[in-house]
């Protein structure tokens, strides 16, 4: 009996390795938690398009969008671990805990973290007739307009809500913010002058400041960026040490199979040396992630940090989970 179970144990493992070593053998899923044209959604279908090539197999992207990419992020979370479903998610995976009183998932236990992919800055963007031409020309203009200037967000959570709470709360100011369903809707509404700013990544409104539809007023970076080398940072421009940028990972859910998991990091190395997506994701200033952090134990450790930071943060700021 103990002979017949110990071949049985072991044929059941050469089974599921030689399904592993025939990942993937069909389309592969990236859930994008945000709507189409925002700047995760961009970054996202360059890094899918280019995963395509080494995986020997479509890359599909998904957009499902809403509540701040919590539910595509519970999507994936709840999806099941083959590998046919990876989330593609920025920093607000880290800041949901802090946001959210019922989130759905946890992101630090219903994972299997992959790898980090970039880190994009930050920019603060006025339609193209808003009074101020500088963020201190902001800072004053709020201040003498309390309540009156309307600041866009793609939703409570995304990215440009962070940025924006941040900001607020650095510069105790008030105005009214206008929350969207992605950046998309967002930047359409400031194109035509319905908002007064937003505070976004390059990928989504680059395009918009050099043909001149909106202005750039600041970056929220150490030092200038390459794409927009005329435009001073917050340091520079009023507010001292104000520095935000957006870290984007690849996630699957948890439980999928190690040697699956080293198949995505294979794949996921060689896209980021990728000179199409180098190229690409350089014109909108995204510093592509390194080998050592283009793995599941430095985006695990990156995430555990970042959660506590926003923690702190939002409660810093006086934002309470909803």
């Amino acid at each position: 009996m103990k002979l017949i179970n110990k071949t049985l144990l072991l044929l059941a493992c050469l089974f599921a390795s030689t399904l592993h070593a025939a990942y993937p053998d069909r389309q592969v899923t990236m859930i994008i938690p945000y709507a189409p044209a925002g700047s995760t959604d961009v970054l996202g279908r360059i890094l899918a398009q280019v995963l395509s090539k080494d995986l020997g197999q479509p890359v599909v992207v998904e957009n499902t969008g809403g509540a701040g990419g919590t539910i595509g992020a519970a999507k994936v979370a709840n999806a099941k671990p083959d590998g046919y479903t990876v989330l593609f998610h920025n920093m607000a995976q880290a800041s949901a805990p802090a946001l959210y009183l019922k989130l759905p998932y946890d992101p630090l236990k219903d994972f299997s973290p992959i790898g980090m992919v970039a880190d994009v800055p930050m920019v603060l963007v006025a339609r193209k007739d808003f009074p101020a031409e500088s963020l201190q020309g902001f800072i004053d203009y709020v201040k003498a307009n309390p309540g009156k200037v309307n600041f866009a967000n793609a939703g409570f959570g995304a990215t440009s809500n962070l940025c924006e709470t941040l900001m607020k709360s650095t510069l105790s100011a008030s105005w009214t913010s206008v929350s969207y369903k992605g950046t998309g809707p967002a930047l359409n509404d400031l194109l035509a002058g319905q908002v007064d700013v937003i505070c976004d990544q390059p990928a989504s409104t680059l395009q918009h400041i050099r043909a001149g539809n909106v202005k750039a007023l600041a970056v929220a970076t150490k030092d200038r960026i390459s794409s927009l080398p005329s435009v001073p940072t917050f340091t520079q421009s009023g507010m001292p040490g104000f520095q935000l940028s957006v870290w984007h990972g690849l996630y699957a859910p948890k439980d999928t199979p190690k040697p699956v998991i080293d198949r995505f990091v294979k794949a996921l190395n060689i896209a980021l040396s990728d000179p199409v997506l180098v190229r690409r994701f350089s014109e909108m200033d995204a510093a592509v992630s390194t080998p050592a952090m283009a793995n599941p134990t430095a985006l695990s450790k990156f995430l555990a940090a970042d959660v506590a930071r926003w923690k702190t943060a939002m409660k810093n700021a006086g934002v309470k989970p909803q």
